[in-house]
């Protein structure tokens, strides 16, 4: 899949390149004006984004139309974001797609990031603590990297040649309602142009030595400290430069970027006509069809007001792909920008599902939501995100995967089928009891090693045949409660093996 797609990695790699390099036209001094846009502001702003799929001309199946409509109803509104500073942002909005619409509220600070979907009963949370035990705090040294990334952008955007179409004029534009005289840069580039400025790029940002050179250092001058402070934290010194000035460090790497770049340069060519003949359809989505647009609106101190994107990329004809194109548009609005603002802070009081837990099952993410919420239907019938299936050998088995046959009974190992349906095992220390929580229901299974009584939910029931413990150590229990206690049924497949699903 990714080798048949992957001419559209390139693509987007290269669009991110060109969206971020122009020379000045009509008196604009663009790379000023998008460099500003880089640098992070308190404001308030709103924006969208919309997709949309073309079908080909070929007669599409049920199945490919109803995928072709969810897509083009697809869209995600930020009715209102806050960003306090480069740490501290919120968004509230929301995600629609056919007559749906799913309220959301994202807030981010140092710590994380909380997720607030309507009927959630706790926010969902990603950490972004990257300190690791042991090590010391390197969030010092964050302002100074994102300097030397702006310093490198800036590079790019001195670089880049200017797209054929291209254009800066004044106009007045509504921004959060109010009329403002603006400088409009709209900028278009089709796929085949996108290839084409990629060389004479290299090329000239090879001539500049003291560009890179100036990159390097200001990098060097970002990333050492860090790397000295990490050495010192172990006790040791960490000799990942052996050089012994910032000079010869510097040297050492511009002779290895002016070296790429050499060879970068010579090869573009051939490399690109390869790449243009090993990738099927490449020519399309690299050809005159696939276009990218750009609108950009500056106040007088270069602030980003207004902006507007549409990208159409033109896809070669597929018996397993029907369209013909994909296209994205967005638009958006910044206002008070520099003002005192505040986000709104994600409610975590209540405490939080941390998606990041290699411990987080299906079950748990969809018992968070409430019955009778959208996005429980969506994730349970739509997306099926709780849906299992699994198959067990008929033959017995000594190495804790398939089915043993006891008393004509099946039995199955205890911690293979509940890992495969996510389902947490409890032992009772010093005693023969195993309490299982199912994924689905949160409610418990209890069994004892040797005894037909068990409980589910609290509720009594006996059992055909006891688990016990075979001479591999393995814990096995009846197949059939197991599965259907869990929210499984079984299968009997025609060659024996027997499936379980659950739904």
């Amino acid at each position: 899949m990714y080798k048949k797609f992957k001419w559209l990695t390139v693509l987007v790699a290269a669009v991110l390149v060109v969206m971020t390099g122009c020379q000045a036209v009509g008196g604009l001094d663009i790379n000023k004006a998008l460099l500003t846009s880089l640098d992070v502001k308190s404001s308030e702003s709103k924006a969208s984004i919309r997709f949309e799929v073309v079908p080909s001309d070929k007669a599409l199946s049920t199945e490919d139309k109803e995928a072709i409509d969810l897509i083009n109803s697809l869209s995600l509104n930020m009715d209102h974001a806050i960003v306090q500073d480069s740490k501290t942002v919120s968004i509230q909005g929301s995600i629609q797609y056919s007559d749906k619409k799913i309220p959301l509220h994202v807030s981010m600070d140092s710590k994380g990031m909380a997720i607030q979907l309507e009927g959630a009963k706790q926010p969902f949370y990603l950490s972004m603590d990257t300190t690791v035990p042991g090590l010391p705090d390197t969030s010092q040294y964050e302002q100074a990297i994102q300097d030397v990334v702006k310093k490198a952008a800036g590079l790019v955007l001195k670089h880049f040649p200017n797209p054929s179409t291209i254009a800066v004029k004044s106009a007045q534009e509504k921004v959060n309602g109010e009329s403002l005289n603006l400088t409009h840069l709209h900028m278009e580039l089709t796929g085949e142009e996108i290839l084409n400025m990629v060389k004479p790029f290299a090329e000239s940002l090879l001539k500049d030595e003291a560009g890179l050179k100036q990159v390097i250092g200001d990098a060097y001058d970002a990333i050492y400290p860090m790397i000295t402070s990490i050495g010192e934290a172990y006790g040791e010194d960490i000799e990942l430069l052996p050089q012994e000035s910032k000079e010869e460090v510097v040297a050492s790497l511009y002779e290895i970027v002016h070296g790429a770049l050499i060879e970068f340069t010579e090869n573009y060519d051939e490399q690109k006509e390869q790449l243009l003949e090993e990738l099927p359809g490449s020519e399309t989505v690299f050809g005159k069809d696939t276009i990218l647009k750009l609108d950009y609106y500056f106040d007088e101190q270069l602030n980003t007001r207004k902006n507007a994107l549409e990208l159409t990329v033109a896809l070669p004809a597929s018996e397993d792909l029907p369209l013909k194109a994909f296209k994205v548009y967005s638009e958006g609005e910044v206002w008070n920008i520099g003002g005192a603002v505040k986000a709104n802070q994600v409610d975590t009081s209540k405490g939080v599902l941390d998606v990041l837990n290699e411990s987080v099952t299906p079950g748990q993410v969809l018992r968070n939501f409430e019955k009778d919420s959208q996005i429980y239907n969506v994730l349970k019938d739509d997306l099926k995100i709780t849906h299992k299936t699994m198959f067990l050998s008929p033959e017995s088995d000594d190495y804790g995967y398939g089915v043993i046959k006891k008393n004509n009974q099946s039995f199955v190992p205890l911690r293979y089928l509940t890992d495969q349906l996510d389902a947490e095992v409890k032992w009772t220390k010093g005693s023969k009891k195993i309490t299982v929580v199912n994924d689905l229901t949160g409610e418990e299974i209890v069994l004892t090693v040797g005894s037909k009584t068990a409980s589910v939910g609290g509720k009594n029931v006996t059992l055909q045949a006891a688990p016990f413990v075979h001479n591999n150590g393995s814990t096995y229990v009846p197949l059939r409660f197991m599965a259907e206690a869990l929210g499984a049924t079984l299968h009997l497949e025609g060659d024996g093996w027997i499936s379980i699903k659950r739904d």
